[in-house]
């Protein structure tokens, strides 16, 4: 695997935490009903990657497979979804979105504790840095051009020829959204910001005519895919997050490093680096899909903006009830103002 420093500090596997162990005789008796023909487990690593749902790295005679469970204890309704995972991974297996196999998912809790599911290990290069210092003009092209394309061809699948009909809701996706956070926010509400309020009551009256319905990966990023030695993308993972919403929302979320990286803000330094511009990357996606972005681009910069700022606010406002640890906090409480100043500021540039 073609790693730098920065990647080795979250890539790779170590020893399995002593709180995330589990009986793997019992693992070993589902791969015999699941797998037989890959033989005897040999070795159980965990990845070093902060994911939410414990993920492994399983070898066994013939093959290395990669399991994610839920975590153990207690946890919120919907949260740590790897059945949802499995579910799109699997619906997408024939599609032109490049998935892992997938071979399973067990429900039974008593079998190492909590649900999981098995799919193929991926043995390619996993980035973390969007600069991709350590590669060429030419090989930083061909990664931009192979996640976007990928994201295009994720928005063109017809969810229901794929089974997926009922993974999420179709239609009103941002209005449904705005409405979300904007309850979140005042639920979890620490301190005035006169900006969050403005956008709360501007938002509902301005969103795009333009309904569309689609499976969304919902935190689609450079990290959470897998490039070959071709520098194309092998697998898509972590599709915790993915349900049925608006493709622009999803892709225009995805492009937001544009504007808070300041070396991908400057086009100069794109092109010298062979990295797409912003408004490239927007055409590259319209000439795979089909769709015009440039009405209503700034629009979905806001809405996901003001997402961002809700997120976070949750998140300040379960360390204030004690349902969620302090670690970083205050990081989190000091970029929501700045959030939603930036989104209102978006607001005064492009609709007043």
């Amino acid at each position: 695997m073609d790693m730098n420093n920065n990647d080795l500090i979250f890539s790779g596997t170590k020893d399995v935490a002593e709180n995330l162990k589990f009986d793997e005789a019992r693992l070993q008796e589902w791969f015999g009903d699941h797998i037989p023909e890959t033989g005897k487990i040999i070795q159980i690593a965990q990845f070093k990657g902060g994911q939410s749902n414990p993920t492994y790295k399983i070898s066994t005679e013939k093959k290395e497979f990669v399991l994610r469970r839920k975590p153990p204890g207690i946890l919120l309704p919907s949260a740590h979804a790897v059945d949802r995972e499995y579910r799109v991974m699997t619906a997408l297996k024939d599609t032109e979105v490049p998935v892992p196999n997938t071979y399973g998912l067990c429900e039974d809790k008593d079998l190492i504790g909590t649900e999981f599911f098995v799919m193929d290990f991926l043995d390619g290069n996993i980035y973390w840095d969007l600069l991709l210092k350590d590669k060429s003009p030419e090989e930083r092209k061909a990664i931009y051009l192979s996640k976007n394309k990928v994201i295009a061809e994720l928005h063109k699948v017809d969810y229901e020829s794929v089974g997926l009909t009922t993974y999420g809701k179709p239609g009103n996706y941002i209005a449904r959204q705005v409405s979300r956070w904007t309850k979140q926010y005042l639920a979890s509400q620490t301190e005035e910001i006169d900006a969050m309020n403005k956008l709360i009551d501007w938002l509902p009256g301005n969103i795009p005519d333009e309904d569309e319905t689609c499976i969304v990966h919902g935190d689609y990023r450079l990290d959470n895919m897998v490039f070959g030695a071709d520098n194309k993308v092998m697998g898509v993972l972590d599709w915790e997050l993915s349900t049925l919403g608006h493709p622009v929302a999803d892709f225009n979320y995805h492009c937001i490093s544009w504007r808070n990286i300041p070396q991908l803000a400057d086009e100069k330094f794109c092109k010298e680096q062979g990295i797409p511009t912003e408004n490239e990357y927007r055409d590259m996606y319209s000439e795979t899909t089909g769709k015009d972005l440039s009405n209503n681009w700034e629009f979905y910069y806001v809405f996901n903006i003001f997402k961002l700022a809700g997120i976070l606010q949750g998140i300040i406002g379960r360390v204030r009830d004690g349902t969620a640890a302090s670690k970083h906090a205050e990081d989190r409480a000091d970029q929501v103002r700045p959030l939603a100043e930036a989104a209102w500021s978006l607001v005064e540039k492009n609709y007043k």
